[in-house]
């Protein structure tokens, strides 16, 4: 069993940053972010692979998003910049503990974090 503590939310305005992170209390393979939004399907931001650091972004998140990690700490975090109102979302961290190479499908992911919220105003 595999805990995620997710961190760093809130209500930002469009243009500004925020730092998310997500601490695993035990082995993982890959951890990622995603998004939802009420009555809308969870979606796919960031991964990191742990070996080898390889890193995935939806298009929406290349270059304004980076995810990080700190392999030692088990934990993971999403930088986000230039903030817009449509990032405004529920933020989940997920985790794999098996290699499933698939690193975007919410349903290869086997935990999940609680969520922060980020709320960018106009």
């Amino acid at each position: 069993q595999v805990q995620l503590v997710e961190s760093g939310g809130g209500l930002v305005q469009a243009g500004d940053s925020l730092r998310l992170s997500c601490a695993a209390s035990g082995r993982t393979f890959v951890m990622g972010w995603f998004r939802q939004a009420p009555g809308k399907e969870r979606e796919f931001v960031a991964s990191l692979k742990w070996n080898g650091g390889r890193t995935y972004y939806a298009d929406s998140a290349k270059g304004r998003f980076t995810i990080s990690g700190d392999n030692a700490k088990n934990t993971v975090y999403l930088q986000m910049n230039s903030l817009k109102p449509e990032d405004t979302d529920d933020y989940y961290c997920a985790a794999q503990t098996m290699y499933t190479f698939t690193y975007e499908a919410p349903s290869a992911y086997d935990y999940w974090g609680q969520g922060t919220q980020v709320t960018v105003s106009s």
